[in-house]
C-alpha cells in the first residue's frame, strides 16, 4: 500500500491510502466507472434471466413452478392458475375472470419472453422496463395486500430496478445497447432505446 499526501485547497491535511480496487471505482468525465457497469449488467442479466426463466418454465413445464402436464405445449394455461387461486384484494373477481384467457396467456407469454430477452440483450431497455413495470405491478395487484408486508413486496423491487436500469441505460454495460442506438431504426427512434 502506498500513501499519498492529499494536497486539495481546503481539503483536511494527512495521508490518503489506495486501495487495489480505486481503479475500478475512478469515473472519467461522463463515463461510469468498471464497478458501476459490472453491476449494472449483473443486474440487468440476472433479472431478463428471472423473466426469461418464468416463460420456459410455464412454456415446457420445467418442473420448477410448473409441472410438466401442466406446460402450455401440452394445453396448460400461464394464467389460470395463479389468476383464479391465488387472487386475493380489491382486484380478485377481475383477474379472476381473465384467468386462463387465450389472449392473457398469450400476451403473458409474450411479455415474459420479450422482456427476458431484452434485459438479458441489453436492447429496448426503455420498452422493456415499461412493459415489465406494468406487468410487475398488475403482479402485485394481484396478491393485495401482500404476504410479509403492508403494501412492499418482490414485484415492486423488481419494477423499481427495471426503472433504474432503463434510467441508467444499463443495456449499455456490457450488453448490446450501444450497437442497438446506432442503428438506423432506433436512432429515429429514442424510446425504442
Amino acid at each position: 500500500m502506498t500513501t499519498t499526501t492529499n494536497a486539495k485547497v481546503g481539503a483536511r491535511s494527512g495521508s490518503v491510502v489506495s486501495s487495489p480496487f480505486s481503479t475500478l471505482f475512478r469515473q472519467r468525465a461522463g463515463a461510469r466507472g468498471l464497478a458501476l457497469d459490472i453491476v449494472l449488467a449483473l443486474t440487468r442479466v440476472s433479472l431478463g434471466w428471472v423473466f426469461l426463466w418464468a416463460f420456459l418454465d410455464k412454456l415446457f413445464g420445467l418442473g420448477h413452478e410448473t409441472a410438466s402436464k401442466a406446460a402450455w405445449i401440452h394445453g396448460g394455461s400461464p394464467t389460470e392458475g395463479f389468476l383464479a387461486h391465488g387472487a386475493v384484494g380489491p382486484f380478485k373477481s377481475f383477474y379472476n375472470d381473465i384467468a386462463g384467457a387465450a389472449w392473457a396467456d398469450y400476451l403473458f407469454m409474450i411479455g415474459l419472453a420479450a422482456i427476458g430477452t431484452a434485459l438479458i440483450l441489453g436492447i429496448g431497455m426503455r420498452a422493456a422496463a415499461g412493459a415489465g413495470t406494468v406487468l410487475l405491478v398488475m403482479m402485485w395487484t394481484v396478491v393485495l395486500p401482500p404476504e410479509n408486508n403492508v403494501f412492499m413486496d418482490d414485484h415492486l423491487i423488481y419494477a423499481l430496478t427495471l426503472i433504474l436500469l432503463a434510467a441508467l441505460n444499463a443495456g449499455r454495460s456490457f450488453g448490446l445497447g450501444g450497437a442497438w442506438a446506432r442503428t438506423p431504426i432506433v436512432r429515429d427512434r429514442p424510446y425504442l432505446v
